[in-house]
């Protein structure tokens, strides 16, 4: 009885790492179409701002192929903390959705970081779940480059 026990936990866990899909996708983003940034007052370099823009996949396994983001920025002294969604397209037209929180440096050449986590998606991928992290560089021309990855899986498409 041990045994068959065993043997049944070992094939779902197999299962479910099977159905786990590795997500490694590398983004090229454009400078923010829109950026308004306001003053809080407290202090010269504190400011909040909305940045929205878009972004392409130069490199994907998983059929990511471009992007938009839409996000909220506190910038203090040389430091920024965002949070925001990140909607994509995939190579067959369905949509994922992202949620994502960052810190990073405000200097270009500072490193920049960020978690997210899949909330949903569109056609054969209704029902995704996954998260991951993400690590990139500001360009002085206010472009930025991710690499990203984590994990995600096929949940109830209800």
């Amino acid at each position: 009885m041990r045994k068959r026990l065993f043997v049944a936990i070992c094939l779902l866990v197999l299962a479910a790492a099977a159905m786990a899909q590795k997500i490694d996708t590398k983004w090229a983003c454009m400078k923010p179409s829109e950026n308004p940034m306001v003053a809080v007052g407290d202090a010269p370099a504190h400011q909040y701002g909305l940045a929205k823009g878009t972004c392409s996949a130069t490199s994907s396994g998983s059929g990511e192929k471009s992007g938009a983001y839409t996000e909220v920025q506190e910038i203090w002294k040389e430091s920024f903390k965002n949070h925001g969604h990140f909607i994509v397209t995939m190579d067959n037209g369905d949509m994922v959705y992202y949620t994502y929180e960052g810190t990073g440096s405000t200097d270009p050449k500072g490193p920049a970081s960020n978690k997210w986590k899949i909330e949903s998606g569109t056609g054969k991928h209704k029902g995704i779940k996954g998260s991951g992290s993400c690590t990139g560089k500001q360009n002085g021309d206010g472009s930025s480059d991710w690499v990203c990855t984590g994990t995600s899986s096929m949940g109830s498409k209800s």
